[in-house]
């Protein structure tokens, strides 16, 4: 089954209206059908808005990951290469094995113990802002605790961690699918400076090991396997990718959704207990990572729709996870959802490794902010979304207090 979508919708990825409030386009997608033909991107590919096919393919091994560059080109090598040594693009049994080498170190108790750190952290953000009665929750809040927390598990001296915002704002054009040319120029260079950067740490790691993912990373051996050097490069740009892009998005996205929200904002100033069950609902309503990719491996038969080897798979995961059909009032924000089975981690394996960093990082932002400030208020309605597909990112976020 295909969807000519010319015989029925007038539907654009790239309008203004899209990146300012995409939801009522996924709903128009899924009232046709939850796997839609189409071509709303650059290519035509099946757009995945419904929740249980989405499920479906993200636990497929049959849908393959590749890299966002095509490998016969010569241009853009740097970046071609780090990405293809990324654990993101990896498929069986390449995943399986990176995936068990870095889990091993970056566990959920190695995270846990960060708590202090994160809160210390989080206070003196807040602390620097309190006279001045305003503040962009991005740049002077989401994006400094990104970069101080990442840095601080990488083992980035004090000095360098300025660096990262510029870096991770760049890189993450490169992987979304409205990039451009002179996004992928930037993005090359970028990843030549950081690989420069990332090898000397690397170098200095291996004389004096200290107790930062890299040093914990260059002896983590597992069966008498380890990570190569280039693994090892690929993984610190990954983190500093995921380590900003997720957690800033979501704790910038949290802060709104409460913000025009106002009673759920009371009900969680009134019962702190909720923060957990909170960012969860966070999560799902306003999803960071709004898309995900694969590509068909073989012909493959789902919902009762046939997709053909070779065929792109755009998995929408904000629509997914406002699906009327998995959520009663998906449209809602309800801090108390439970049970609350969102992909905006995704879902098999592939689920996101970072995932509780940041929901750590954004319940402690979260808490101590509506804890901290009085009559929290967006500045303006007028709200500057970024335009990018691949994930839900405001430029800024102006609050006053």
């Amino acid at each position: 089954m295909a969807t000519d979508i010319n015989q029925n919708i007038q539907l654009s990825f790239t309008t203004s209206e899209f990146f300012q409030n995409p939801y009522p386009f996924y709903e128009k997608l899924r009232s046709i059908h939850p796997i839609y033909y189409g071509n709303l991107l650059k290519y035509p590919g099946w757009y995945v808005t419904g929740y249980n096919e989405a499920i479906t393919i993200l636990k497929d091994t049959r849908f393959k990951n590749r890299i966002p560059l095509p490998q016969t080109s010569k241009k853009y090598e740097q970046l071609k290469n780090i990405q293809n040594d990324m654990m993101l693009f990896k498929n069986q049994p390449n995943h399986k094995r990176l995936r068990l080498l870095v889990s091993n170190v970056f566990t959920p108790g190695m995270v846990e113990k960060l708590r202090p750190y994160i809160q210390e952290t989080v206070n003196d953000l807040l602390q620097q802002v309190q006279n001045q009665k305003s503040m962009d929750v991005i740049s002077e809040f989401a994006f400094p605790l990104a970069s101080l927390i990442i840095a601080k598990i990488l083992g980035v001296p004090v000095e360098d961690r300025h660096q990262f915002r510029e870096w991770a704002l760049r890189l993450i054009q490169t992987i979304d699918f409205t990039r451009s040319r002179k996004a992928l120029d930037n993005g090359n260079e970028i990843t030549i400076i950081l690989r420069n950067y990332f090898k000397k740490l690397m170098e200095e790691r291996k004389q004096s090991p200290e107790e930062d993912l890299i040093s914990l990373l260059i002896k983590e051996e597992q069966q008498g396997d380890r990570l190569t050097d280039e693994e090892l490069l690929a993984t610190c740009i990954l983190l500093v990718i995921a380590g900003h892009e997720t957690t800033v998005n979501l704790i910038s996205n949290s802060v709104l959704a409460l913000l025009e929200n106002p009673h759920q904002s009371k009900l969680l100033n009134d019962n702190p207990s909720l923060i957990e069950n909170a960012v969860e609902e966070f999560l799902r309503y306003e999803s960071p990572t709004q898309m995900t990719a694969r590509i068909a491996s073989e012909d493959i038969e789902i919902d009762q729709t046939t997709i053909k080897k070779g065929d792109q798979v755009y998995i929408l995961l904000g629509a997914a996870n406002r699906d009327p059909n998995k959520f009663a009032n998906a449209h809602l924000l309800d801090i108390t959802r439970s049970p609350n089975p969102h992909l905006a981690f995704g879902y098999g394996t592939h689920f996101c490794l970072g995932a509780p960093l940041a929901r750590l990082e954004t319940q402690i932002a979260i808490q101590s902010l509506l804890q901290q400030m009085d009559n929290l208020q967006v500045a303006s309605s007028d709200l500057p979304w970024r335009k990018l597909l691949g994930f839900r990112s405001l430029n800024e976020l102006q609050i006053t207090f």
